[in-house]
């Protein structure tokens, strides 16, 4: 490391200790620092590090950690990313925090926001990459999913040798050849049985001949097992299949992948995927099904990812949403819970949320109706908008309140009828919203 590396190294990893130490935060800031100062920092930064890139819309964060405790169970030195904070000076940072144990092989498992990922591996080289999926997102920033994927493979273009381990059943991964090497993960637990994704479904056109694919078996959206019945482009072949699901509520899940059987404390389909290809990458670096089991086993909720927050005598579940196919899945899984609960929807459009909301409206919220959900709160910028599909979905004015700040939906949140509530908030409404209860003293140092 030379003079410059080394002293932006330090500024960087000073800055970090005063953020911690006096500020309680900074994730990204001292990595945007040392990258002024450098910016080839982190092509040093990471040099001896074995890195896995895990990138896509919907389960990178959640992916992440599960891959981490897999991994903890056999190797020491396991680095990550775990504040989201997935952009280049947040990748920087992150290897800013490293404290390893000389001379043990050490890992960064990095979950990689889909635009920067190209700009991450001009100067770090993965030797995995983890494609999860691709949905339509935040079209303001990223465009159809066609555009988003061409980022990736831009992305792991400068690492050609690296693996690409992708989910089999999103056709969009088999859509294009790659200079990397390509293995797959899918779900394989039921009999054949032709099928057609839902009309408003993305993504299922064919790359080769632009028909429409058909189904022998279809998960959500447009993952399954497909086909073309006016060419050959199909499914690949799984070289990790899932090939039971077992029980399904809204607080866990049980599978079995291969022979061996898993549970997850997090419930939703959605999540079993997001298992599955943590499993994998386990199964790739030769950890055993018990290891496996057991860092798939640790109740450790991740931020916004079905985190559960006591206010006052309520149980919350507080759940990030952020485009169509995620909000479906979460709604999903909250009508699997045998208990009753009240719901708060916090709407934000700032950017880092996408500035266009219109995927409110491809969302499936009419199937909250199934439930007798007794009080709705609505907040965040766009509260009117939420407010107003809502009551397009279905459910009664006099059950909808509408409120102008966080500060009474945290005073509302403890008046309501219910026991246990779901909060489903935007990325920024997340951070608000924890920010206000971490002021109040029901969360303690944002944690």
């Amino acid at each position: 490391m030379n003079i410059r590396h080394y002293f932006a190294a330090s500024v960087g990893k000073t800055a970090q200790w005063v953020l911690k130490t006096f500020f309680k935060g900074g994730s990204s800031y001292p990595g945007k620092i040392a990258l002024e100062l450098d910016p080839k920092i982190l092509d040093h930064l990471a040099k001896d590090y074995e890195v896995i890139v895990v990138t896509g819309t919907n389960g990178k964060t959640l992916t992440t950690a599960l891959i981490v405790k897999i991994l903890q169970q056999k190797f020491d030195n396991v680095l990550t990313n775990p504040t989201g904070a997935n952009m280049v000076q947040g990748i920087v940072s992150t290897f800013l925090s490293a404290k390893t144990k000389k001379g043990q092989k050490k890992f960064a498992v990095l979950e990689i926001d889909e635009a920067s990922l190209a700009k991450v591996t001009t100067y770090i080289k993965p030797k995995l990459f983890v494609f999860t999926n691709i949905f339509r997102d935040q079209m303001d920033r990223y465009g159809e999913i066609y555009t988003t994927y061409q980022m990736i493979l831009d992305g792991a273009a400068h690492a050609p040798e690296a693996l690409i381990l992708a989910n089999g059943d999103s056709p969009i991964f088999n859509s294009k050849a790659t200079p990397n090497p390509r293995i797959y993960y899918g779900f394989d637990h039921l009999p054949d049985e032709e099928q057609m994704a839902h009309p408003n479904t993305d993504g299922v056109l064919c790359p080769q001949c632009q028909h429409i694919l058909h189904y022998q078996m279809i998960t959500y959206a447009n993952l399954g097992k497909y086909y073309c019945p006016h060419c050959d482009f199909k499914r690949p072949e799984l070289d990790y299949r899932l090939t039971h699901l077992g029980e399904m509520t809204n607080v866990s899940s049980e599978f079995t992948i291969g022979t061996d059987d898993y549970k997850i404390e997090v419930g939703g389909l959605y999540n079993v995927y997001n298992a599955l290809t943590a499993a994998a990458v386990g199964e790739h670096y030769g950890l055993t099904a018990d290891q496996i089991r057991h860092g798939l086993g640790y109740d450790e909720k991740i931020f916004g990812r079905q985190e559960v927050i006591q206010i006052g005598d309520k149980k919350c579940t507080l759940v990030l949403v952020k485009n169509p196919v995620g909000l479906n899945q979460v709604i999903d899984t909250m009508n699997l819970s045998p208990e009753d609960f009240s719901l708060v929807c916090l709407l934000n459009a700032n950017y880092a949320d996408g500035i266009d909301i219109s995927w409110i409206w491809d969302g499936t919220y009419e199937n909250l109706t199934q439930r007798e959900i007794p009080q709705v709160l609505t907040g965040g910028d766009r509260r009117q908008d939420m407010t107003f599909r809502l009551q397009v979905a279905g459910i009664p004015d006099e059950k909808i309140t509408e409120l102008d700040s966080l500060n009474q939906v945290i005073q509302k949140i403890a008046e309501l009828p219910t026991e246990n509530v779901y909060i489903l908030a935007t990325y920024t409404a997340v951070l608000q919203l924890r920010q206000k209860l971490t002021e109040q003293g029901i969360l303690k140092g944002g944690n």
